[in-house]
């Protein structure tokens, strides 16, 4: 349970420093990532407002990098689902921060580990 709780925090932390000083986009493509890996799939059920709400900006700015990213088809959405079907774009595009929320996550909740 500690660890998990040291794991939260961090992410906590390192998200809060990213919302604040890196760029939506950067953000964003974090948000996405981080989520997609809790559900282990390239499909989310998010809206736009949620999206927005967590970055802590308007949703027509969370509207104008959804839009740009699905012409670039890195990501296709309607109504709250998101697919994901170029990881590898949104992980180009993301800072190091999501890097760094998983690696404290892998470090101190191996997948082999067991409580």
């Amino acid at each position: 349970m500690l660890r998990y709780t040291q794991a939260l925090i961090s992410q906590m932390a390192q998200t809060s420093l990213c919302n604040q000083y890196h760029s939506v986009e950067q953000a964003m493509s974090r948000l996405l990532l981080l989520s997609l890996d809790c559900v282990q799939s390239t499909e989310l059920n998010m809206t736009q407002e949620v999206m927005a709400q967590i970055l802590g900006v308007r949703r027509e700015r969370v509207s104008q990098v959804a839009v740009r990213w699905q012409r670039s088809k890195w990501i296709q959405y309607a109504r709250g689902h998101i697919a994901v079907p170029d990881r590898s774009a949104l992980e180009r595009v993301s800072c190091e921060c999501y890097k760094a929320i998983k690696k404290e996550y892998e470090r101190l909740l191996p997948s082999d580990w067991v409580p």
